[in-house]
């Protein structure tokens, strides 16, 4: 069957199978190696994309499932002013992380920040976990996040004040 779909801010479309999930028909059919299927169950955070705004596990996906809908990788992502904001705090708050875990942390933690824009850090902690990684000191990520909100509460108060 052919799926169409908008990927990163184009319209698409690819042959899939009943059998693929959306992790596989990145990979394969467009070539978006940021996104990785390890556990193939949802539970590592490697493949997490955003389907209609909404960060999901695209191994569980079902291809099929994304017809007519929006997805957007971290290679989409990585083209907006909140992924540039989320790589400007993780820097400030000397946050490293592995080649494994990065896109998908930044991803939970700009999906947060949609939602909660003055996140608790227990919130950060709940919400990067669907990222799961050992390179990176939760207590560094939180104050990564912190950090990021606290670049956009600037960037409005700055707004607002113009």
């Amino acid at each position: 069957m052919t799926v169409s779909f908008i990927l990163n801010g184009e319209d698409v479309s690819a042959k899939a199978r009943s059998v693929d999930r959306l992790s596989d028909l990145l990979r394969e059919a467009f070539g978006l190696l940021g996104v990785r299927s390890d556990c193939r169950c949802g539970r590592c955070g490697r493949c997490l994309v955003f389907l209609d705004g909404r960060l999901v596990p695209s191994c569980i996906v079902p291809a099929f499932s994304v017809r007519g809908k929006e997805v957007v990788t971290i290679e989409g992502f990585a083209q907006t002013e909140d992924y540039r904001e989320m790589v400007e705090g993780f820097a400030a708050a000397g946050v490293e992380t592995c080649g494994f875990c990065e896109a998908p942390k930044i991803m939970a933690a700009a999906a947060l920040l949609e939602r909660t824009p003055r996140p608790l850090p227990r919130e950060i902690l709940e919400h990067t976990s669907s990222a799961p990684c050992r390179c990176t000191d939760p207590e560094a990520i939180v104050k990564a996040v912190q950090a990021v909100a606290e670049l956009r509460a600037r960037r409005l108060y700055r707004r607002a004040g113009q």
